[in-house]
């Protein structure tokens, strides 16, 4: 991928994660902050694209999130930002994960059958989007949200794409969801499947189903980044390629 590219999905990633969120311009960072929730994965800086921060910036932006009793933590591709990882790192930050970022672009989109046994449909009301979330977050190992999770403005609106996974009987077992189209990209994300029902081809036809909605409505960059296991050959079969690096660092809370 280009490396203009890779800049413009970098800041797609900081104007996306800038939305419903809190946010702080701290040097040549953006800090962004989701208030009433201090889950790690909901408050994290965004370098900016180029930048070379100083030992200094490192320091004030540790300083920032620990002022909220939150634990500092940055997301950014390595390619935009090439030398802000090692300064980070001697600034006390340490790698999480390093995650590829593939893309698939329109025309690239490989069909995946939908399971025997299975329905993908697009929650519309708040009670199927709860549905849905709940789904979710048990697939990732989260606590049982029940019927208190209210669903994004983007969800209820429609403008993020949202699709679950039914059994014959009804019971959610999974969904997804791609985010609003912006500047032609569109991310897939949230693919969880409950315990149970993995290894059936699920989650790929819940990509397929998602990438080919995104492309629909104008995605030309639409990407994903997988998790841990098998997610990244499962995407890959869907028709995604990879085409950068992802980081994830965070100052490991020390212990008394």
């Amino acid at each position: 991928m280009h490396s203009e590219n890779i800049r413009a999905l970098q800041s797609y990633l900081r104007t996306t994660a800038a939305k419903f969120r809190e946010t702080e311009r701290i040097g040549p960072f953006l800090a962004t902050y989701t208030t009433g929730n201090d889950h790690m994965f909901l408050n994290y800086a965004i370098p900016d694209n180029g930048g070379t921060p100083t030992a200094q910036d490192v320091a004030k932006l540790t300083e920032a999130f620990r002022a909220r009793g939150l634990t500092p933590r940055l997301e950014f591709l390595t390619e935009a930002v090439p030398e802000a990882e090692a300064v980070l790192v001697e600034g006390g930050y340490t790698l999480e994960r390093r995650i590829p970022l593939m893309v698939c672009p329109p025309g690239q989109v490989v069909e995946q059958p939908i399971p025997a046994g299975a329905v993908l449909k697009t929650p519309v009301t708040p009670a199927e989007l709860r549905l849905m979330i709940r789904a979710q977050n048990l697939a990732f190992g989260e606590p049982d949200p029940g019927e208190q999770v209210e669903p994004s403005p983007a969800q209820l609106s429609g403008e993020m794409i949202s699709v679950m996974a039914l059994t014959e009987t009804g019971d959610c077992v999974g969904g997804g969801v791609a985010t609003a189209i912006l500047d032609g990209a569109s991310e897939i994300a949230g693919i969880g499947v409950l315990d149970g029902y993995r290894q059936r081809g699920i989650a790929a036809a819940i990509t397929e189903h998602l990438t080919r909605e995104a492309h629909a409505r104008g995605g030309d960059s639409v990407f994903l980044t997988p998790g841990a296991g098998q997610a990244e050959r499962v995407y890959g079969r869907v028709g995604f390629t990879t085409a950068a690096e992802c980081v994830h660092l965070s100052v490991v809370r020390e212990t008394v």
